[in-house]
């Protein structure tokens, strides 16, 4: 009999990446909305607190649906890894433009800021477990 319960790993994975990207959400419409206004690259077409609270709501809603959907958690690990290579220009853009935010008041600090991105899409990935 074939097993379909997903990797205790990915549950873990799933769970606490959900519980990070409902928490980061919050703190976009809150308390760190001026440090994400940092990191917005000056290409994007629209205000730079708009795409803040735009790109809130986005990680509010994936970090629910990654902890409390019972299906689906494939397409919506997947999503968010897309989602973190979207906003991955934002923290180049910090780098580039020498933006502090986050305590990131160097462009070393904001340089290696820039290599957790791939851990986070991989840890996504992980949260997406095997596609049924």
């Amino acid at each position: 009999m074939e097993n379909n319960k997903p990797a205790i790993g990915a549950d873990t994975a799933r769970v606490l990446l959900g519980a990070m990207l409902t928490f980061a959400g919050i703190s976009h419409l809150t308390f760190a909305r001026k440090d994400f206004q940092a990191q917005v690259p000056d290409w994007v077409p629209l205000d730079k607190d708009t795409t803040v609270v735009l790109s809130g709501g986005v990680e509010i809603s994936l970090g629910l649906a990654l902890m409390l959907l019972k299906r689906r958690h494939w397409l919506t690990g997947v999503t968010a890894a897309l989602f973190f290579a979207a906003v991955f220009p934002g923290n180049i853009s910090q780098y580039t433009h020498h933006r502090d935010a986050f305590g990131l008041d160097t462009d070393k600090k904001r340089f290696i800021r820039l290599l957790f991105q791939p851990v986070l899409i991989a840890w996504a990935l992980k949260a997406a477990g095997k596609k049924k």
